[in-house]
């Protein structure tokens, strides 16, 4: 167990620390910028501070994954840290599907029971007392109360943008997939113009996505504010553009990588923990098109 053949033990890191306070002050500014918006503030210092943490975590990343690199660079890793990283990316992965998994959770509970339930329906539809009036349908275009949560005009249609952007990420999918083949095979060209087109995909997604924001708030009042609809619309689809967004920068990592010459046949799991967390986000944004767009 003395050689770093057998089980390597990384140096003593400052990257854990800093990754910690980073988390620290970007939580600390969300929750102060929410916070005075709530509140009617409009010189919140939340973003600023929420800008420094992201400082923080920026350089936490660049400096940690660094180190990584080198290490593996430097062929200090063998087949149980290989071993290692797997696990760690599996259940990473895991974490993020249990974090999707209670967003539509809440979204199946909305439709389903709650609902239903203040529309007068179900063995708890004596909630309907609470507004009379009010009768449940899905999307929510009309809300229990409308003069807090004013419900949005209409509601985006699944066969324009959203379309568009469900073909758009399937087609990465594919794409990400050639670029892995063609590094197993040492093909460095197909590996460079495969991965190219994917980062293209995914930036091209997050433009239409971000087009189809405006005209959800400019044109059809669908807003975080328009009730149900809208909070459960936005939360879904915009975490998940915000790990589409953060999977587009981990490609584009791994593109730098690839053209600096790192990564061959048979050692190469960056850029397969890349390919891994692509396929999940393009899994979700399926379901999301599926469950929030279509039914």
């Amino acid at each position: 167990m003395a050689s770093h053949e057998h089980y390597y033990v990384p140096a003593q890191s400052k990257w854990p620390i800093i990754a910690s306070l980073g988390l620290l002050i970007t939580v600390y500014g969300v929750g102060t910028w929410f916070n005075d918006m709530k509140a009617g503030r409009a010189d919140s210092n939340g973003p600023i501070i929420f800008f420094v943490g992201g400082l923080f975590l920026a350089y936490m990343l660049f400096g940690w994954f660094g180190t990584v690199i080198r290490e593996s660079r430097s062929g200090l890793y063998s087949a149980q840290m290989d071993r290692s990283f797997r696990w760690g990316m599996s259940w990473f992965i895991f974490s993020e599907v249990m974090f999707f998994a209670a967003f539509f959770g809440a979204l199946f509970y909305v439709r389903n029971f709650a609902g239903p339930w203040l529309g007068g329906e179900g063995d708890k539809g004596i909630a309907n007392m609470l507004w009379p009036a009010f009768e449940f349908a899905w999307p929510a275009l009309s809300n229990p109360d409308a003069k807090l949560f004013p419900p949005p005009k209409e509601v985006i249609d699944p066969w324009h943008l959203p379309l568009i952007n469900t073909i758009l990420l399937v087609s990465s999918s594919f794409t990400v997939t050639f670029a892995h083949h063609a590094l197993k095979k040492n093909k460095r060209g197909p590996l460079k113009a495969w991965l190219a087109l994917t980062i293209l995909l995914g930036v091209t997604f997050i433009g239409f996505q971000a087009e189809e924001y405006v005209h959800a708030y400019q044109e059809l009042g669908l807003t975080l504010g328009s009730g149900i609809y809208g909070a459960t619309f936005f939360m879904l689809t915009g975490f998940h553009g915000a790990h589409v967004t953060l999977g587009a920068i981990i490609l584009t990592v791994m593109l730098v990588r690839i053209l600096r010459g790192h990564f061959d046949g048979d050692h190469h799991f960056g850029f397969e923990a890349a390919a891994w967390y692509w396929h999940f986000v393009d899994v979700v944004w399926i379901g999301l098109f599926t469950f929030v767009y279509v039914l």
